[in-house]
């Protein structure tokens, strides 16, 4: 598998199947800024490919579209690794107020946008936080008041230096004290945005998500490129482990228990990959160097026939 640091300018317009351990990685140790495409893009396709894996959404109602390919045998989905299938774009999903191109889409066919995921990266000025909330609320906003049953999730991680770790880190860039304790804004940051998660029914205020996760990477030491366990503390609604079965939660709520039609057609409801799709064949696909690492579980089916 062609590390990141590897890839080329034609790569980089595409997405690709990669696990959290390379993604997270290549996030807290490249030398790009936070900004740049190729720190940010990373995490998109890691979002598309584990709504397809996880999620149990087929390849084709993501963008950008994974580098998967899905197909139907009797009442089998089989799922198989396939890069020539996969796209870079962006949705554009019509708000309220302006249109917004979002980083990670899931659209059904008759119904149009159910989920957006929008990811952020953030590696200094942590104590100038003020702009990126305000940003978040406007967007949220902007989305729910054309589609009030969207499932926003706002999916962010912090490159998260430690004081002391690096002599030319600014005072503004550090995100950790010395005894991994997170500098004031951090913590601002984490409570302004638990006030800004929940949204579990369509009447709930359209400013709020349906899911917030906050992840802080080491970017010093013998755990670089790892999350920070200590924060957000493990009874948080931000972590990191909540954010995916959170958007699941509520996608199945509002389009497959209180939407009958389209889930009796088969539009609404999340597949199970039968076990025996070439995407599982571990051997098959470690000949070609294409298996990252995952550390959570693909939605499965087994026994089928």
């Amino acid at each position: 598998m062609k590390p990141l640091d590897a890839f080329t300018k034609e790569d980089w317009k595409i997405c690709h199947w990669r696990g959290t351990e390379e993604t997270f990685h290549h996030l807290a140790t490249s030398l790009e800024k936070t900004q740049s495409q190729k720190v940010v893009k990373p995490i998109h396709w890691y979002v598309a490919c584990r709504l397809v894996l996880e999620g149990g959404f087929l390849p084709h109602e993501i963008t950008p579209h994974p580098p998967f390919r899905a197909e139907k045998k009797g009442t089998r989905w089989l799922l198989s690794h396939d890069q020539s299938a996969a796209s870079g774009s962006e949705a554009t999903v019509l708000g309220g107020l302006k249109t917004k191109d979002v980083d990670v889409v899931v659209e059904k066919p008759g119904i149009g946008p159910v989920i957006a995921i929008s990811c952020k990266s953030t590696g200094n000025a942590f104590r100038n936080l003020t702009n990126r909330m305000e940003e978040a609320v406007g967007e949220c906003t902007n989305l729910h008041m054309t589609y009030a049953a969207l499932v926003i999730g706002y999916f962010s991680v912090f490159r998260a230096h430690r004081r002391g770790s690096d002599p030319g880190l600014q005072d503004n860039d550090v995100a950790l004290e010395q005894d991994g304790t997170p500098v004031d804004g951090i913590i601002r940051y984490h409570q302004a945005f638990c006030q800004l998660e929940g949204r579990m029914d369509l009447r709930d205020t359209i400013s709020k998500y349906e899911a917030v996760a906050l992840s802080l990477l080491e970017t010093s030491g013998p755990k670089i490129g790892g999350l920070l366990d200590s924060f957000p503390h493990e009874t948080s609604p931000l972590r990191v482990e909540r954010f995916f079965d959170t958007i699941y939660k509520r996608y199945d709520e509002r389009f497959v228990f209180a939407a009958p039609i389209f889930a009796t057609r088969n539009v609404t409801p999340r597949v199970e990959w039968d076990e025996a799709s070439p995407i599982f064949d571990r051997d098959l696909l470690a000949e070609h160097e294409e298996v990252p690492e995952l550390d959570y579980e693909p939605r499965i089916k087994f026994g089928n026939k």
